[in-house]
């Protein structure tokens, strides 16, 4: 078996096409969809993270607001600047780039944004509905972009067993939650640095989702014939062959695709969901502007 590809940069297109006429129907109504970006430091990877999101704005014809502040910058220069955007009526999400300076409290600072503006869907208020199984606040992006992925392959769920490597407020703890929900129906085992027989449980799953940054964790041997797999890992590996010195590797090693029935690709997979998901609930937070 030669698993399939999990194109994320084709269902992300689609999503975007979808997001297409949304858009027009809030310009249409005089709301034009706003998102700002804060991003805090010289990170080299979080300024491409950022600047492919600024260029998903643009692409869709969605105003985008940049905000760069020095490294240097404390915690109360962050909160000033995340309480003058909540203040802006005309602005409808606010991402807070990760990773903030060492000396900032990330998980504090970003509680700050207003839950109708938590874009990102970290929010205590917005997580606390996915637990209560409501999805109509702000869904985590990279989770809700796995679901929209598996989705789009007609991929079956419900009674299959899952099993999720890691259990970050990011993605592992709100992707139990999604493939848990009402309508989904996975049976879902979460998995982290202290689980034993990781690879057992692995090789029982019908669905394996791979989000703890380690390079190729996941090998051939902890995978059943026809598993789906999911890599939400991307990680920078040293690589004397390429002429940069390194390659980029997901959690899951290439050859899993020898037994996997889908498998998606890194990059190229899940990276551009996560985007395609930071769009919609940009349109979704204008929206709710003109329902209220």
């Amino acid at each position: 078996m030669v698993a399939q590809r999990l194109d994320g940069k084709a269902c992300a297109a689609e999503v975007e096409k979808e997001l297409l006429s949304r858009i027009r129907a809030c310009k249409e109504k005089g709301v034009e969809p706003h998102l700002a970006v804060v991003i805090v430091g010289d990170d080299p990877a979080s300024h491409v993270y950022v600047k492919s999101k600024v260029k998903a704005c643009e692409r869709l014809g969605i105003k985008s607001t940049h905000v760069e502040l020095p490294a240097t910058s404390s915690e109360d220069d962050v909160r000033t600047t995340i309480a003058s955007l909540n203040e802006q009526n005309g602005l409808h999400g606010i991402l807070v780039q990760s990773p903030l300076p060492s000396h900032m409290d990330e998980e504090a600072l970003t509680d700050l944004i207003h839950p109708v503006k938590d874009v990102d869907g970290f929010h205590p208020q917005n997580l606390g509905r996915l637990v209560q199984g409501r999805m109509d606040g702000m869904l985590p992006c990279t989770p809700s972009g796995v679901m929209r992925m598996l989705a789009w392959a007609g991929i079956e769920t419900e009674g299959k067993t899952a099993i999720i490597l890691g259990r970050s407020r990011i993605v592992g703890m709100p992707q139990s939650l999604l493939l848990g929900s009402k309508g989904v129906d996975s049976t879902v085992t979460v998995a982290h640095s202290r689980t034993k027989d990781t690879a057992e449980l692995c090789a029982n799953a019908d669905i394996i989702i791979a989000a703890v940054g380690k390079p190729e964790m996941v090998t051939e041997d902890w995978v059943k014939e026809g598993a789906v797999v999911v890599d939400v890992g991307i990680n920078r590996v040293d690589d004397s062959t390429r002429e940069r010195g390194w390659r980029l590797a997901g959690d899951v090693h290439p050859d899993v695709a020898n037994k996997a029935s889908w498998l998606s690709p890194v990059p190229g997979g899940v990276g551009p969901m996560t985007i395609a998901m930071l769009m919609e609930n940009t349109v979704r937070a204008a929206e709710q502007t003109i329902d209220s």
